[in-house]
């Protein structure tokens, strides 16, 4: 039988900041590059394991407080730095098989939008770190 997870109460830390209460969207991007290492001779193409190419988004609200999105992001950018996200806030402090822990240590963010604003609705932005190695923790 097929099952789906929804994350109804993801935990995320950036930087060692729990922005978890303005968190809407998350996602990891777990990606090995392909290195083509077809022969002369060969039938079909072959491939090898590259360089990992990992990436997290997160879509935030904007909030000016202090401790908040604002204050944690910005002297972020243009450096590289840790977030850990899990399918549930008690997974990043106890990851386990049903909920674990995802780690992306050095992670690049290369840019930030401090406003996007727009009339009647409520600010958010989309912050893409890249770059790093991606650890899953189950334990």
């Amino acid at each position: 039988m097929a099952t789906s997870v929804y994350l109804s109460s993801p935990g995320l830390e950036i930087n060692n900041v729990d922005l978890t209460d303005q968190c809407t969207a998350a996602s990891i991007t777990y990606t090995v590059e392909a290195l083509e290492n077809t022969a002369f001779g060969s039938t079909a193409r072959t491939y090898t394991a590259g360089l990992a190419n990992n990436s997290i988004t997160v879509t935030l609200y904007q909030s000016y407080a202090a401790t908040e999105t604002e204050a944690s992001i910005y002297a972020l950018v243009g450096t590289t730095t840790t977030i850990e996200l899990s399918p549930t806030v008690a997974g990043l402090t106890t990851p386990s098989a049903t909920s674990p822990k995802y780690t992306l240590t050095g992670a690049y963010l290369e840019s930030h939008t401090p406003i996007n604003a727009s009339l009647g609705e409520l600010s958010t932005i989309d912050l893409t770190f890249t770059g790093g190695t991606l650890t899953k923790a189950t334990s």
